[in-house]
């Protein structure tokens, strides 16, 4: 995660403040001459800090969509020969990498602030802009496209699902009846109408929080990514390689706490029957972590952030 983006991107890495940086680090438990990846390098920040304890042996490759984010990694790179930087989607880092047998792979989750800080990205409802919400802006359909096409009960689903919206039915109606006469293409038009057509919340968010949520991790295919990118992490480590996952709502931590489990349980046997020839457990889960007040202090966004950590056995 990041801080507002502003000036090139040296200095909006300068500017970068990583949640949970500290216990990310400790978690990937370093080694000076391992091989690491940062699955969703954003503006660099975890990446800038893993290098500082990387010896000269060492080597991270950045991975992230968005090409703004390339370009901030493409300087890094130019800077320092142990890093690498690749553009694509966190799912596909198995058929990129390749067999690597890394030692640490880490993925932070969700949106940054130079994408929420700039309007012509679409993710903001307190900005406006036009309504794309796209990871990446080259590929596609836009969040406009988006409204402008999915089923009512599709909609409503993904209100429901991915934004846990409460009124997702009522909601749904009433974007697909508005758009049949005026569709949406602005992000603050879409905002103050999903404002005028809910009840008052007494949660002390803004009305369209949730929506704006749902559709972009529709609009991405979000969650199908991390069940994606999880098996891909599974499958580029190595023994005693570390997964360090970050994420920012309930919906990726389900993910990843399942993720882990799945793969941590020892086989299942019977009393009246021999033990399953069932594949042996392939990872050690090491617990999940939240932020310490000394960082919510300085960095109220890690508020939402739950860290998980598991270790591949073989």
């Amino acid at each position: 995660m990041t801080q507002k983006a502003t000036g090139t991107a040296a200095q909006t890495s300068a500017d970068h403040r990583p949640v949970m940086l500290e216990a990310a680090l400790r978690a990937l438990n370093v080694k000076p001459a391992g091989r690491y990846l940062d699955a969703t390098f954003g503006r660099g920040g975890h990446s800038r800090a893993l290098l500082a304890r990387l010896g000269q042996e060492g080597r991270l490759v950045g991975f992230d969509r968005d090409p703004e984010a390339v370009a901030a990694g493409l300087e890094l790179a130019a800077a320092d020969a142990r890093f690498t930087i690749q553009r694509g989607n966190f799912a596909d880092i198995d058929a990129q990498l390749g067999e690597a047998s890394l030692d640490g792979i880490l993925f932070d989750f969700g949106v940054s602030s130079p994408q929420l800080d700039q309007p012509e990205r679409g993710f903001s409802f307190m900005r406006d802009g036009p309504l794309d919400m796209r990871m990446d802006p080259d590929s596609g359909e836009s969040a406009a496209q988006w409204l402008a096409r999915v089923s009512e009960a599709e909609l409503a689903d993904v209100l429901k699902t991915y934004g846990e919206e409460k009124h997702a039915r009522r909601l749904a109606r009433a974007i697909v009846i508005r758009r049949q006469t005026e569709p949406f293409t602005r992000t603050v038009e879409l905002a103050e109408f999903i404002a005028s057509v809910l009840p008052r919340s007494h949660e002390g968010i803004h009305p369209a929080t949730r929506a704006f949520q749902a559709i972009r991790i529709a609009v991405n295919s979000e969650l199908r990514a991390i069940e994606r990118g999880m098996e891909a992490a599974h499958f580029l480590l190595g023994a005693e390689g570390r997964l360090v996952a970050i994420s920012f709502h309930s919906l990726e931590d389900r993910l990843v706490k399942q993720f882990i489990a799945q793969h941590s349980r020892p086989p299942q046997g019977s009393r009246r029957l021999p033990p399953t020839e069932a594949a042996p457990s392939t990872l050690r889960d090491l617990g999940k972590q939240r932020a310490d007040d000394a960082e919510l202090s300085i960095n109220p966004r890690a508020r939402s952030a739950v860290m998980r950590v598991a270790e591949r056995l073989r």
